[in-house]
């Protein structure tokens, strides 16, 4: 049994997200057939901390697979300045684990106050998002007692990824669903020495970057924030592309790197960049399923071969938050007890 509620629900994953499967299909179906009949031109969706990233996520999954447009909410619009924008043919969504945040609940009522179709994507089904929302795509994580996100950001990828399937009546994208809780699964697998190596290679690190593109720029997001939760340590996410719009300057010998790429449409880019900090003096942790960057990495991080791009975010995350769990304790913190956070944050 382990000893830590994180480690505990880092490892409970993989059963979260066959449940979700196995329970949630005919909800996905359900919402996905009243939705399309809407005419949805756009999203809005309204989150905050790892929803938000989920929420970046959903920006590549809808885009690429429904030629959807997905804008992220400015809630303080709808709370403080009082100048909540038209969303006009938008499914207005709300991510939230509790459901509890006022201003992503001012959100979703605004949206169907305008006669927008609405959604809340939760862990609890009473929630005041929940209440507020047309629909309800309920994730079936089962109480998250660590205050840091862990199962519940997977499972809000899934669901994510099963409404895009259904809305797109995609039956070949539906089938790869399928493989996602085996894939987390063999991810959870990876050697603890190989992890614990990468957590010494960033235990000193004051700052550093983690690097991710495409559907795994919402990937490099939640990696960097369990990070800043959990170790205390400064890293900030960057797409490689805008990486090298001038951030790319600050690489230098000692320089705290974490890079994700998985096969797909970006990951010639991502291991040049790669490459290129190397040559300037870093030793990157580098999480990958290609054996030429992982060959170049100071601390591999082996992912699944056979992982989708679309769905690789849900697997690639999983190293991510057991590196941060090795990384905390390496520097000294209690990664069941975050330092200054609490497991519900109420902004308005």
């Amino acid at each position: 049994m382990p000893d830590s509620m994180v480690l505990a629900e880092i490892g409970e994953q993989p059963d979260v997200l066959r449940r979700l499967l196995a329970e949630g299909g005919a909800e996905v179906e359900q919402i996905a057939s009243t939705i399309r009949g809407r005419g949805i031109r756009h999203l809005v969706i309204a989150a905050r901390g790892s929803s938000d990233n989920a929420a970046r996520y959903a920006q590549y999954v809808f885009g690429a697979h429904n030629r959807l447009t997905v804008t992220l909410a400015a809630p303080s619009l709808f709370t403080r300045y009082e100048a909540a924008p038209r969303m006009d043919g938008a499914l207005v969504v709300g991510i939230s684990q509790s459901g509890q945040s006022p201003d992503l609940v001012a959100v979703v009522a605004e949206g169907r106050r305008q006669g927008c179709p609405t959604l809340a994507v939760t862990n609890v089904a009473g929630s005041p998002l929940a209440a507020v929302a047309d629909h309800t795509l309920l994730l079936r994580a089962g109480t998250e007692q660590s205050v840091a996100a862990t199962k519940t950001y997977t499972a809000q990828l899934l669901a994510l990824a099963m409404l895009s399937a259904a809305l797109a009546g995609d039956r070949a994208r539906q089938r790869e669903l399928q493989a996602v809780p085996d894939q987390v699964a063999a991810v959870l697998g990876v050697d603890r020495g190989a992890v614990e190596t990468a957590a010494a290679t960033l235990a000193d690190a004051g700052h550093g970057v983690v690097i991710g593109r495409g559907f795994n720029y919402a990937t490099a997001f939640e990696i960097a924030l369990k990070a800043k939760e959990l170790a205390c340590v400064a890293v900030e996410p960057y797409s490689s592309a805008d990486f090298q719009h001038g951030p790319v300057a600050l690489v230098a010998a000692g320089f705290a790197a974490l890079v994700v790429n998985v096969a797909g449409a970006v990951s010639a880019e991502v291991e040049a960049l790669i490459g290129t900090m190397i040559e300037r003096g870093a030793r990157p942790v580098v999480l990958s399923n290609i054996e030429s960057s992982l060959a170049l990495a100071a601390a591999p991080l082996r992912l699944p071969p056979e992982l989708p791009e679309w769905l690789s975010p849900i697997a690639a995350v999983v190293p991510g938050q057991l590196l941060a769990f090795h990384l905390s304790r390496l520097r000294g913190f209690d990664p069941d007890r975050p330092r200054g956070l609490s497991k519900v944050t109420r902004t308005t």
